[in-house]
């Protein structure tokens, strides 16, 4: 078919095709991102006027949501990466404090803490070239720059750490004036669960789920856990962490439930 042809209802069509075919959800979704991409670069370069796959809605890929960790088992590996490396410790207590990515987290300076505010603005990339890897100290993955405040303890740390480390360079993660590789926050990770005894399945993303889900848990609301985690619509955050709203949302009816089942004995009823 001639590019110029295409329109939403032979998208539609080759959609229906796949399902037909008994191709798997997450490929039609694969597939036709793939296409979507092609098509919006066709309109980048004035093959076409619009796309359409823009106008079609993306096939949807459901995902049950990963189990969270528990408290116990984040204390567990933080306690286990500080005998590994003091500044371990500290970088994982921040993940789980500020629910931050390892790039971010191997992008901290010791500047980035003012008081208890961490700014968030930055994330070590590794860019391939033909002379090796390259270590680059970028923007946020959602090229956003967010403030997230520390409780006491983990400021107390940083301080302590900062007063002892900084002459060395301003990363938090390295010696020197370099960024450091993020795959050493993997590292310490790894040594860290596997000291720790914790269970093998969980992936140190899992510590940043860790601390949404306890936040929206404890019943803070969804855009100050957006804020916190560097969304920049606090719609990904409900999309992400439905199952941490429905938790929650029992709590309240179950509070809920508590007090007109005491206003119903108080009346007599």
């Amino acid at each position: 078919m001639a590019l110029a042809c295409l329109g939403v209802a032979d998208v539609d069509r080759w959609l229906a095709r796949m399902r037909r075919a008994g191709v798997g959800p997450t490929a039609i979704h694969n597939r036709f991102m793939v296409l979507r991409a092609a098509l919006q670069q066709a309109v980048v370069w004035g093959w076409i006027t619009t796309n359409p796959a823009g106008l079609t809605r993306a096939p949807q890929v459901e995902q049950p949501p990963r189990d969270a960790m528990g408290a116990d088992e984040v204390i567990a590996v933080i306690e286990a990466a500080t005998t590994i490396d003091p500044i371990a410790g500290l970088v994982l207590r921040v993940a789980a404090v500020a629910g931050a990515r390892r790039a971010e987290l191997a992008a901290l300076r010791w500047r980035d803490l003012r008081g208890s505010v961490l700014t968030v603005d930055s994330a070590v990339t590794v860019v391939r070239s033909e002379d090796g890897p390259v270590l680059v100290d970028s923007r946020t993955k959602t090229a956003e720059r967010h403030t997230v405040i520390l409780d006491r303890d983990t400021v107390e740390l940083w301080e302590r750490l900062r007063a002892e480390y900084e002459d060395f360079g301003p990363y938090v993660c390295n010696i020197g004036d370099t960024p450091p590789n993020p795959d050493r926050v993997g590292w310490w990770w790894h040594r860290a669960r596997e000291l720790s005894g914790i269970d093998k399945q969980w992936r140190l993303h899992d510590v940043r789920h860790f601390s949404a889900t306890m936040a929206i848990g404890s019943g803070f609301d969804v855009r100050t856990v957006a804020h916190r985690l560097g969304h920049a619509d606090p719609a990904m955050t409900l999309r992400v962490y439905a199952h941490a709203v429905q938790a929650a949302d029992e709590v309240v009816a179950e509070s809920l439930g508590r007090t007109l089942a005491g206003r119903k004995d108080r009346s007599g009823s």
